[in-house]
């Protein structure tokens, strides 16, 4: 009996603020439009338990929340995602969407608090192995625009901010620097794609890219 083909494991990166969550949701209608089948997923997240750790993670009344132990949480809803949703969809063959996975680590964890990228990088061996994004898709903005944008999004919600939103400017900055790291250190994987244009216009791009990809994949 021939083996289904593995699917295709692609990803939406960026700071808060960067409009990623938006982009995902127009890819994954795009790619189901074409006749994918897509797995739409998220972390922190995707799962029970995942969502459990999400709302730990986010809540602004956990701000004491030491870095390793952030670190641990992550990967610890990472390692559930993982198992009960990304490899099962890929097994199928689908096509899995997923706003944020562990680049996100590399460079909220990594780079933003200072915990280094081979202390990340020894638990993604662990726990991710050979289970890494085929495409990644950075939303590149400025950090004071994009936390100029996810104050406004909040005050609209009237929410307060959550604790990687309440960390300041420098916070932000170091994870920039690390999605940009990431990207220069994975060029065939990674493509940065600028966040300060209209909705429509940064969607046309992503969209390309993965018609492009999946294109290249497929042939």
């Amino acid at each position: 009996m021939k083996a289904k083909p593995r699917g295709f494991f692609i990803t939406l990166e960026g700071i808060d603020g960067t409009g990623k969550s938006t982009q995902f949701r127009l890819l994954v209608k795009h790619l189901r439009s074409r006749g994918y089948c897509v797995c739409a997923t998220r972390e922190p997240g995707g799962t029970h338990v995942g969502e459990q750790i999400r709302r730990i993670l986010l809540a602004s009344r956990t701000a004491s929340l030491a870095p390793f132990a952030e670190l641990a949480l992550m990967y610890a809803a990472r390692a559930q995602h993982l198992a009960e949703v990304v490899r099962p969809a890929l097994a199928r063959g689908e096509v899995v969407v997923s706003d944020r996975f562990n680049d996100a680590s590399f460079a909220y964890q990594g780079y933003g608090r200072k915990l280094g990228t081979a202390t990340v990088r020894a638990l993604d061996r662990v726990i991710c192995g050979r289970t890494q994004p085929d495409l990644t898709l950075v939303l590149d903005l400025a950090p004071r625009l994009a936390l100029g944008r996810a104050h406004g999004r909040e005050v609209c919600r009237n929410s307060t901010r959550g604790r990687f939103e309440a960390q300041g400017m420098k916070f932000h900055e170091r994870v920039r620097a690390g999605y940009l790291a990431i990207a220069r250190q994975d060029p065939r994987r990674v493509r940065l794609v600028r966040a300060d244009r209209p909705i429509a216009e940064i969607q046309a791009e992503i969209r390309a890219l993965v018609d492009r990809f999946l294109a290249r994949r497929h042939a």
